[in-house]
């Protein structure tokens, strides 16, 4: 799998170790990630959601490392809110084994969280990456109706 370039969300007040450790996994050679951009310490306002946008929009995917606190975190979802209006894919990284993690407010009901192994998160972002790109069958059809219409 080529490198794929993630936005990654997380909880600025409590899982920066989180991040330091996303960010050492995908230095791993075949890891099949780029962090290309994550969640910024500024104050959140107009130029910050400007930028977060995007920085969304232009991944290929959004890791979004839930941990305990990640319901409380206003900066994640308005992150999560950015993810889905851009409809970027997205996944929910279950982000520390030995407590309970929570979602972000504005997580959907049928969005899973899941364990963080690498085998885990590289068989996640090649699936969802993989459910949102149209299929070739799809894009032939639409193609073959386009010209029939003309």
């Amino acid at each position: 799998m080529a490198d794929v370039r993630v936005f990654v969300s997380f909880d600025l007040e409590h899982d920066r170790d989180l991040y330091a450790a996303m960010l050492e996994q995908s230095r791993e050679v075949g890891s099949g990630l780029r962090i290309a951009s994550h969640s910024e310490a500024r104050e959140m306002s107009d130029q910050w959601e400007l930028k977060q946008r995007t920085q969304i929009r232009e991944a290929d995917e959004v890791i979004v490392v839930c941990g305990a606190h990640t319901a409380d975190s206003m900066r994640m979802s308005a992150e999560l809110r950015i993810v889905q209006e851009e409809e970027t894919p997205y996944m929910l990284l279950w982000g520390r084994r030995e407590i309970m993690c929570t979602r972000p407010a504005g997580a959907r009901p049928t969005d899973s969280m899941y364990s963080w192994t690498p085998g885990i998160l590289r068989a996640q972002i090649a699936y969802t990456l993989r459910k949102d790109q149209p299929s070739e069958a799809l894009t032939i059809f639409k193609r073959t109706l386009a010209i029939a219409k003309h």
